[in-house]
């Protein structure tokens, strides 16, 4: 089954920040290991659902031409929204996946602690609904944690084992951390290996 939404709006409750995003050492270097592994410089149009309160929408705001950063929960999606006031081109939007989505194409997507809170057939619902958004080329990012938690359907290895089941997908990278799983595929635009960052710009 998947996660009820009560079960957010209750944590959200206790305050704008229930897991301490925006506080805990942890939290930053998951982040800032996850906009490193970005194969490009800056993307133009990203897309990333279940946004919680924003910390890691700031960074990746950072890195695009636009952003659109989603919650199912609205305090989320307020809170969220209040962090990225200084960035223009990042909209915040109150959106339940996979249900709602977006109708425009991206070529990043990222899927950042979410897919461990819905059943099987519902996440393979959302890779499907993100695979199909993706551009030619685009990437699809994941990153969720490994140990057991009694809201979460799955693991990272496991999503990210799901993941490597899908055709349409190529794996770029991989990072195993002894908490985290964190992968990053492209869209196949075509025959042939995917580009590396150093092949895109010529080094090889």
């Amino acid at each position: 089954m998947n996660t009820p939404v009560s079960y957010f709006e209750g944590q959200y409750a206790h305050g704008t920040d229930p897991w301490h995003l925006a506080e805990r050492w942890y939290d930053r270097r998951k982040y800032g290991l996850t906009v490193a592994a970005l194969p490009r410089a800056r993307y133009r149009r990203a897309f990333e659902p279940g946004c919680s309160v924003g910390v890691l929408s700031e960074l990746l705001a950072g890195r695009c031409d636009a952003l659109l950063s989603t919650d199912r929960v609205r305090p989320a999606v307020d809170t969220a929204a209040r962090r990225l006031a200084g960035h223009p081109h990042a909209t915040v939007r109150h959106m339940a996946v996979p249900e709602e989505w977006p109708a425009d194409p991206f070529d990043l997507i990222v899927l950042s602690e979410l897919l461990y809170y819905f059943d099987a057939a519902t996440r393979a619902r959302i890779l499907e609904r993100g695979v199909g958004s993706l551009s030619p080329g685009g990437h699809l990012v994941t990153v969720h944690w490994n140990h057991p938690v009694a809201e979460h359907t799955c693991t990272g290895t496991e999503i990210a084992e799901q993941l490597g089941t899908l055709p349409e997908l190529r794996p770029l990278a991989r990072y195993d951390d002894p908490d985290f799983t964190l992968t990053v595929h492209e869209r196949a635009a075509g025959p042939g290996a995917a580009l590396s960052p150093a092949g895109a710009e010529g080094l090889i």
